[in-house]
């Protein structure tokens, strides 16, 4: 069934999130098994994931099918098959970092209590923006890919009117989120990296889209911003 696969799926990423965060904070010196603002961070995260999940298996199967897809490389531009493996190794170093930097390295200030809530509530932000942006797109697979076959159109409306790519705007408040949650600063800094190869994949899926899905370019004409409205 369609959820069990969701939600299994969730806990997945649960699962990774446990391995780059817990086991590194604890094996690594000055590190602790027991690090209770990541143990917050996954037991929250995969609260709001699995009832997500449920949610959209009920209100949107078709969103939540296209994201559990099993990614294949027919249709997919090479170019994005290499920037794919190199953001998905970039975000496994970062997150490796974050407990490196928090209990071993110290590269910069603890940050303030204050300013971890507020990297809390900037995950959630971060968070909905992504969901918002799956919910409203039944085509948003994990891959670039020519989807045409299947009856793929443009999506402008809803937050795919404000920019184009609001899956991928929301991964930056999501991810500075949890750096600030967990108590790095340096490791907000260090998402300049995987931001920017997500910017190049950006433009390799932009593309793709301008060759592959019928009235995409004139979209692009109609939203002009990628992922911050008035920047770019």
């Amino acid at each position: 069934m369609l959820i069990i696969k969701g939600l299994l799926g969730g806990l997945l990423q649960l699962a990774l999130f446990g391995a780059f965060l817990i086991v590194p904070a604890g094996l690594i010196p000055g590190g602790t098994w027991y690090w209770e603002r990541a143990l917050i961070f996954i037991v929250v995260y995969g609260i709001m994931v699995e009832a997500t999940i449920v949610t959209f298996a009920v209100k949107a199967p078709t969103s939540l099918k296209a994201r559990l897809a099993k990614p294949t490389s027919k249709g997919q531009p090479r170019a994005d098959r290499i920037i794919t493996a190199m953001l998905g190794l970039s975000l496994l170093v970062w997150c490796v970092f974050i407990p490196v930097d928090v209990f071993h390295l110290k590269l910069l200030p603890t940050p303030q209590f204050a300013v971890s809530i507020a990297g809390g509530v900037l995950l959630l932000f971060g968070y909905a923006i992504v969901m918002a942006a799956i919910y409203q797109n039944s085509y948003k697979v994990p891959v670039v890919a020519n989807l045409t076959e299947r009856g793929q159109a443009v999506v402008d409306t809803g937050i795919y009117g404000v920019v184009r790519h609001p899956l991928y705007a929301g991964l930056a408040p999501l991810f500075a989120g949890i750096a600030l949650w967990l108590q790095s600063y340096a490791a907000l800094m260090a998402m300049s990296v995987p931001l920017l190869v997500l910017v190049a994949r950006i433009l390799v899926e932009e593309k793709s889209l301008r060759q592959t899905l019928p009235g995409y370019t004139n979209y692009m004409k109609r939203v002009r911003y990628r992922l911050v409205p008035f920047i770019w």
